[in-house]
């Protein structure tokens, strides 16, 4: 087991927003968190980063209790996240943004990290010396992808990865998702797109208020009755 939520209580302030929540991504898997606007999804991963914390239950990452671990020591534990809305640095390149991923990571690995990068996302190769915010919508969640993995994470969190995206980049995205996880790096994706996320997915969990109301193979969940509920409040 790589992550574990165990019995997870979540306020802001006087709202609770996750309630008894309980989780987990092995080693190599893809998980999706699914449900609808204000389901707790966001502040799931926010819990696991260590943006928020949590008033019970705990979080464990690779066997150990990271509940009151700050941000920073999360991420060289070996966590990264690709941000809703990407959330770059726009006056930075291309290339300066990448290196931002590199930031607690042997640098040793620098060269041949960038190399994977623009494998995957060949696009960064021809606009690394560009300004980030000057990047299409596309183009700036390829970089936000590229940024995570500079940071060789053994757990990859995705935050809305298709929010803002035409039909077609969708279809790439998702594509470059799946060739991530294949080539072994373990992802739990929060996801609006049930249908793009559960097609890729091993396995999935919905949220509905703060609460898991449904989990299981992601075969068996598209269609189901509790993720329609969850999405339309039927």
């Amino acid at each position: 087991m790589l992550l574990s939520l165990e019995d997870v209580t979540t306020y802001y302030g006087p709202m609770r927003i996750l309630e008894g929540m309980s989780l987990q991504v092995d080693e190599g898997e893809l998980v999706c968190l699914l449900g609808g606007n204000a389901s707790g999804k966001s502040t799931t991963l926010k819990t696991i980063l260590g943006l928020v914390r949590p008033r019970a239950g705990r979080v464990m990452l690779a066997g150990e209790d990271v509940t009151r671990w700050p941000v920073p020591r999360r991420i060289a534990g070996g966590l990264a996240i690709v941000p809703e809305n990407r959330r770059l640095f726009g006056q930075m390149t291309v290339r300066e943004n990448l290196e931002l991923g590199a930031v607690l990571q042997d640098h040793g690995h620098f060269d041949e990290d960038i190399a994977r990068v623009h494998s995957l996302f060949p696009r960064l190769q021809e606009r690394r010396d560009q300004l980030a915010g000057t990047l299409s919508g596309g183009e700036q969640q390829m970089v936000a992808m590229g940024r995570a993995l500079m940071a060789r994470p053994r757990l990859l969190l995705m935050d809305e990865p298709s929010m803002g995206l035409s039909p077609a980049l969708v279809q790439q995205n998702f594509r470059i998702i799946k060739e991530v996880h294949e080539a072994g790096v373990a992802i739990l994706m929060v996801e609006q797109n049930a249908t793009m996320a559960l097609s890729i997915a091993d396995r999935g969990y919905v949220l509905s208020t703060g609460e898991i109301v449904l989990e299981g193979p992601a075969s068996e969940l598209l269609g189901h009755d509790e993720l329609k509920r969850a999405y339309l409040g039927a």
